[in-house]
C-alpha cells in the first residue's frame, strides 16, 4: 500500500515514515503544495496524509485537485487546526477523516487502514476473490485453504494486481507501486517480470486459476 506524506514539519514526517514503514508501507513525502500536487498527478495513492497548513498554500487546494479530477486516492488530513470550519471545509471536498495533532501514530496507522478497506476493499479485512483471499492486516495470501509461501514484492505486487482486477495496469505503474516511486532507477523491467513469474508459478502449483494476464505493450491485468 503507497502512502504520500504531505507535511512540512520534518521531525514529525521522520516519525510518520519510520512507523509506517514498519507497518509495511510505502512512503512519499512532499513537503509543500507544488510537490504534492505534481506527485498526485502522476501517481496514485491508496491514502494521503494531508496537512492543511504548508509553506505555499492551504493543504485544501490538493483536496479540490484531486476532486476536480475524479480521482479516488483516500485521503486524511492531518492538521493542528482543529476548527470546525476546516474539519467541514475538508470533508465537504471529500476527504475521508480528520486527525488533529498531536496523535499516536498508532492511532494513525489505524485510521488509514480503515480508509483504505473502505476505499479498496469495501470496508472488509480480507480481499475475496473466487478461491483467492487475502488479509490486508495479516497479510497472508490463501487459494482454497492452503497458504501461499509469497514475498514481500510478490504480496504487494498480488494485492495491487487484485485490487485493480479487470483493469489494465501499466509496467511502469507497478514499478512505481513495487519500488514506493523509485522506478526511474531501473535500467528495465526485468524485476517485474521476475516477480511475475514467481508468482505465477506459486499460485499454479497450488490449483490456482491463472488470473494474471499478460497484456501485449501495455502491461498486466487481474482477469477475473
Amino acid at each position: 500500500m503507497k502512502i504520500l506524506i504531505v507535511e512540512d514539519e520534518k521531525e514529525l514526517s521522520k516519525s510518520m515514515i519510520a512507523y509506517l514503514k514498519a507497518e509495511s508501507y510505502s512512503c512519499e513525502l512532499a513537503g509543500d503544495v507544488k510537490t504534492a500536487t505534481a506527485k498526485i498527478e502522476s501517481f496514485d495513492y491508496d491514502c494521503i496524509l494531508l496537512d492543511i497548513s504548508l509553506p505555499d498554500g492551504n493543504g485544501l487546494t490538493i483536496l479540490e485537485a484531486l476532486k476536480a479530477d475524479k480521482k479516488t486516492d483516500g485521503v486524511i488530513i492531518i492538521s493542528a487546526k482543529n476548527s470546525i470550519d476546516d474539519r467541514i471545509a475538508g470533508l465537504n471536498l471529500g476527504a475521508d477523516d480528520y486527525l488533529p495533532k498531536p496523535f499516536h501514530l498508532s492511532e494513525l496507522s489505524a485510521r488509514i487502514a480503515a480508509v483504505i478497506r473502505r476505499r479498496r476493499f469495501d470496508g472488509n479485512n480480507v480481499l475475496q476473490l473466487n478461491e483467492i483471499s487475502i488479509d490486508t492486516v495479516a497479510k497472508t495470501v490463501y487459494i482454497h485453504t492452503i497458504a501461499l509461501d509469497v514475498t514481500r514484492k510478490e504480496y504487494d505486487l498480488l494485492l495491487y494486481l487484485a485490487a485493480n482486477k479487470n483493469r489494465v495496469i501499466s509496467k511502469n505503474a507497478i514499478a512505481e507501486h513495487l519500488t514506493a516511486g523509485d522506478a526511474d532507477g531501473f535500467d528495465s523491467f526485468d524485476f517485474i517480470y521476475a516477480h511475475i513469474k514467481n508468482l505465477k508459478k506459486k499460485m499454479a502449483q497450488t490449483g490456482c486459476t491463472d488470473y494474471i494476464k499478460s497484456i501485449y505493450g501495455m502491461g498486466y491485468k487481474f482477469d477475473i
